[in-house]
């Protein structure tokens, strides 16, 4: 099963790939399993209507090795998974899709756990639930990750910034936001309330105008021109792929830090911001947060919202390793952390230091 999928270079030498595809219910799309090394495999479960089910296929191989990376930089034991499913999320027959889909979840027996991403929500979630206990994110324990991812890109633009400017204070800077749903409004409202002055932009014009509604002082501007604006801080908290090799020299901001996956579309991309004096924070350590938040309904004792938000202040000191790296190797950051999760993640390699790491 496997040799077919090596093909796509989003392939890293993933554990699992299961095809769905349950003509009765309609549901199709994909699970990804990249690693299982250092635990049950975590990362959320997408619903978009992607073109065809290679690019669905692809979204899914890289969400979830970015998944295992993200847990090596969470000090969370566990690994990397991602579930996609080939659907428009407001879909009349979408709790057949659910059903079925927390149905093959359950058939995986605790391998693979997952909840919210694009696409589903917490209702989405407890849903699920009735059908598998393999779902995170419940409702009165983590319920909705977002604020918590918002909280990780938050303090993890402070710690970049104080690495660029000798400063942690965001008040007058300028930061530009791209999408301004859950997690990017969050963000949108953490900036404001640091003094920054913010401007958004987003497809949905309604998510605008709730934000602006309790935050008058944010601004927007059209999708198409937020690049271009000339702002410290750029966030991107909307889909992958954000930052292309095209456009990527249209980035007038000093620092890019946001709450999407994937943001860049390659490793060249990160390079090139590098080059252009451009500083990337890696986006599985800028919104981790969402991930400590859920994995913590599986840790010892249950959920425990004080447990998570010490876990999240602690990514501002991998942060702070990651770009000491980055300096020192002469990489930007992007390299950096994919270096030294590798070092965590290689077998039989010899002992660092405590030292020599924080990432344990």
């Amino acid at each position: 099963m496997m040799p077919k999928y090596k093909q796509f270079p989003e392939y890293k030498n993933h554990e699992k790939i299961i095809a769905l595809d349950d003509p009765p219910s309609g549901l199709k799309g994909f699970i990804a399993i990249h690693s299982t090394m250092r635990g049950p495999a975590l990362g959320g479960t997408r619903i978009f209507p992607y073109k065809n089910p290679n690019q669905a296929l692809k979204d899914a191989l890289k969400l979830s090795s970015a998944m295992t990376n993200k847990c090596v930089m969470a000090k969370l034991r566990f690994g990397g998974g991602k579930g996609v499913i080939i659907a428009d999320p407001k879909s009349k027959n979408l709790s057949s899709l659910l059903r079925a889909y927390a149905k093959k979840i359950s058939e995986l027996k605790g391998e693979f756990y997952t909840g919210e991403d694009v696409g589903l929500n917490e209702t989405d979630v407890q849903y699920m639930l009735k059908f598998s206990p393999y779902f995170i994110g419940k409702s009165g324990q983590a319920g909705d990750p977002s604020p918590f991812a918002a909280q990780s890109a938050f303090l993890c633009a402070r710690t970049a910034w104080k690495s660029l400017r000798g400063s942690s204070n965001l008040s007058g800077l300028t930061v530009a936001i791209k999408g301004v749903g859950k997690t990017g409004s969050a963000l949108a409202k953490l900036f404001a309330a640091a003094g920054s002055k913010v401007t958004v932009a987003d497809i949905n014009p309604h998510a605008v105008r709730t934000l602006q509604k309790s935050h008058p002082a944010i601004s927007a501007i059209s999708i198409k021109a937020l690049p271009d604006l000339r702002a410290d801080i750029y966030a991107p908290c909307a889909l992958g792929s954000d930052i292309t090799l095209k456009n990527y020299k249209r980035i007038k901001a000093r620092l890019v830090v946001g709450t999407a996956n994937n943001q860049l579309e390659n490793p060249e991309v990160a390079r090139h911001l590098h080059n252009n004096h451009i500083l990337h924070v890696p986006d599985y350590i800028a919104n981790a947060g969402g991930l400590i938040d859920v994995a913590d309904e599986l840790l010892p004792g249950g959920y425990n919202e004080q447990r998570v938000l010490k876990s999240i202040a602690k990514l501002e000191a991998v942060l702070e390793r990651i770009l000491a790296l980055s300096k020192k190797a002469g990489i930007n950051p992007d390299q950096a952390a994919e270096q030294e999760a590798q070092r965590v993640l290689a077998p039989k390699q010899p002992r660092v230091k405590a030292a020599e790491s924080v990432i344990a």
